[in-house]
């Protein structure tokens, strides 16, 4: 593991996932596995884009500060195991 993040929008973020770790994606097919670690949920598409174009400057250490924030909804996304692996 490299420690780096990879960012964007999904409708699906678990189901992403899935697709990445499958190495389904040339991008990101050589940093397996990936971990679901940080979820925002926006009103809609234009505005997802938005904040994944934003998001996507952001430093590692801004990253980590979005992981701990009251936006991330990545729990619902996780199974009980994943979660206690996250915490």
């Amino acid at each position: 593991m490299d420690n780096s993040f990879y960012k964007g929008y999904s409708m699906s973020p678990a189901m992403r996932l899935l697709q990445h770790n499958n190495k389904e994606s040339a991008y990101t097919s050589k940093k397996t596995p990936w971990q679901l670690v940080y979820v925002e949920r926006c009103g809609n598409k234009m505005e997802a884009l938005k904040r994944e174009k934003a998001v996507k400057k952001y430093s590692h250490a801004q990253i980590e500060i979005l992981m701990r924030s009251a936006k991330n909804v990545v729990h619902l996304f996780l199974s009980e195991g994943e979660k206690n692996k996250n915490e």
